[in-house]
């Protein structure tokens, strides 16, 4: 695999650190070591099963696909597809791993055609299955930015509604496409503040009807804001963690477990940012965490690969990982 490809090295480094990360979720640091031995040297299992991150990334890109085939990307032209596409992995057999509530029930409620799909919302939900997977939005080219945002936004708020995975997924997309686009890492937490200072008081109409209604809030411009300002102060505890970078110490520790939005891509970040040249310690310094380890690890592989391209990941790693022909071929679309 070439060194730019930054689709293929984005998608096949979600995946692996989906896997990587498969065996140690839900364990603590000491048990992830007594069972892997020391961090640094950890092994992609075999065989490498991933996570249903990875099999709803691929739902999702998919979907987009379709999507984009039918024309200029639109609410009308995205939900659809993507609404067919995480039914059809509800529905699936292969769908046995472990995966989160919030998507088993919004895929359920989706699976009813009658119903619309902000009423199968789940708005208190802001889990970390909204971006583990929306990684496809940051990747596919030619996008504007209002697209790409509103596009992440309306991905999540199919299954996890609160504003704060829709602020996440957003901020997730934006910081893949940018990596892609040759942002360098250091300046990656500056970005994604902008970003988030830039959106915090938009709600997309457009993407969302009136998706808000269903919350608390008593506007739309609150329910916007009140996910932003979640993503801002996680956002303030990475710039504290890269102030004083401590490689050694469980990530969790410092930006949180990663079982949410904010949480995730923060944590997720951190590990790439930590190890902006050594794609596979960051992978491994996910996976080896007291939190979500396949979707910290995702995440990680995630941004990881959109900034070094395919030629991050060892050959054979990326020989064995479950979905591999799905995974390249999305990549070589979105490379070309």
């Amino acid at each position: 695999m070439g060194a730019s490809m930054t689709a293929t090295g984005s998608l096949v480094g979600l995946a692996l650190g989906d896997a990587l990360g498969f065996p140690t979720e839900f364990n603590d640091v000491p048990a992830i070591l007594a069972k892997c031995g020391p961090w640094r040297e950890m092994d992609l299992p075999e065989p490498a099963l991933v996570t249903d991150d990875t099999q709803m990334t691929l739902a999702l890109g998919h979907g987009l696909r379709t999507a984009l085939d039918g024309g200029g990307l639109t609410a009308a032209t995205l939900e659809p597809p993507v609404r067919r596409a995480y039914v059809a992995w509800w529905r699936s057999p292969d769908n046995n791993r472990a995966p989160g509530n919030t998507c088993l029930r919004a895929c359920q409620l989706l699976s009813d055609e009658h119903r619309s799909w902000a009423d199968a919302s789940q708005i208190g939900s802001k889990g970390c299955g909204a971006n583990m997977r929306v990684a496809p939005l940051g990747l596919v080219p030619g996008l504007t930015p209002e697209q790409r945002s509103g596009a992440a936004q309306l991905q999540s708020a199919l299954t996890h509604g609160h504003p704060t995975a829709l602020a996440a997924s957003d901020l997730t997309a934006y910081a893949v496409r940018a990596l892609a686009d040759g942002a360098r890492p250091a300046e990656l937490p500056g970005l994604l503040r902008a970003h988030a200072h830039a959106q915090r008081t938009t709600y997309r109409e457009d993407w969302l009807g009136d998706l808000w209604r269903r919350s608390q809030d008593p506007s739309p411009t609150a329910f916007s804001a009140r996910g932003w300002d979640d993503c801002l102060g996680v956002l303030d505890r990475l710039d504290a963690a890269l102030a004083a970078p401590d490689r050694e110490a469980d990530p969790c520790l410092a930006t949180g477990a990663g079982w949410i939005a904010e949480e995730a891509l923060a944590t997720g970040l951190l590990c790439f940012l930590l190890f902006p040249d050594e794609p596979v310690t960051a992978l491994r310094r996910a996976a080896c965490s007291s939190g979500d380890s396949d979707s910290l690890a995702c995440l990680a592989g995630a941004f990881a690969g959109a900034a070094l391209g395919a030629g991050a990941w060892p050959q054979e790693w990326t020989a064995r990982i479950e979905y591999r022909a799905e995974l390249l071929a999305l990549g070589a679309a979105w490379d070309a």
